[in-house]
């Protein structure tokens, strides 16, 4: 008779219980190392479309008063020779001569938009004067000169006036930009800075106002 071998139990389970929760950890742990690496990229990606506005509007108030400045050359230029023509009927009125030619040589020293509406409405105030003035010099009125020189300076007035106009709003909608959230937390260390208007104060308006020919 045999001797039956007995078996050893096996040290394999044949039903193993739930795999280690590490795994599912770490798959976790990597999700949100995704959310968050996404969240910084979108971030990053909105302060650069606020950089690019802010620059896109400083650029365009900076387009905007090299146009004003043009036409303030302009304007400028055409003085000397209303001076002249107005001079040969009369010379007498130094006073109101000099004022404009101060006036001018003031006007084109000025740098920057606050320095030149000052300097601007005075000048405005001092061709208003002028022209004035030629009401009680009748030949002087119906000269050819002075009557084209007078109409190209209100036409460039009138220009003037719509060039500031528009820079005056360029210039608030980018103050208004810088001064928000959350381009206020970084604007001024980028370089982001208010900006000044181009406008006359009330004295010089009411000045400018009063002249019957040249309106600013």
């Amino acid at each position: 008779m045999g001797v039956r071998k007995v078996r050893a139990p096996s040290s394999s389970n044949p039903h193993p219980g739930p795999p280690p929760l590490a795994g599912e950890g770490e798959k976790k742990a990597q999700r949100m190392e995704w959310i968050i690496l996404g969240v910084i990229v979108l971030l990053l990606l909105w302060l650069v479309v606020i950089y690019n506005r802010l620059v896109a509007l400083r650029q365009t108030v900076g387009q905007s008063w090299s146009d004003i400045e043009v036409q303030l050359k302009q304007r400028h230029d055409l003085i000397p020779n209303l001076v002249e023509t107005v001079k040969g009927y009369a010379a007498h009125e130094r006073g109101t001569l000099d004022a404009v030619i101060q006036a001018r040589s003031a006007a084109t020293q000025a740098r920057g938009p606050e320095a030149a509406s000052a300097a601007e409405g005075a000048l405005s105030g001092a061709l208003g004067r002028l022209f004035a003035l030629a009401e009680a010099y009748p030949d002087l009125k119906a000269n050819q000169n002075f009557l084209s020189l007078q109409g190209e300076l209100s036409s460039l007035e009138t220009k003037i006036a719509a060039a500031r106009r528009f820079f005056n709003n360029a210039v608030a909608e980018f103050n208004a930009a810088i001064q928000s959230i959350p381009a206020v937390f970084f604007a001024g260390a980028l370089g982001f800075t208010p900006r000044g208007f181009f406008e006359l104060d009330a004295a010089e308006r009411a000045a400018v106002q009063t002249a019957p020919q040249v309106k600013f």
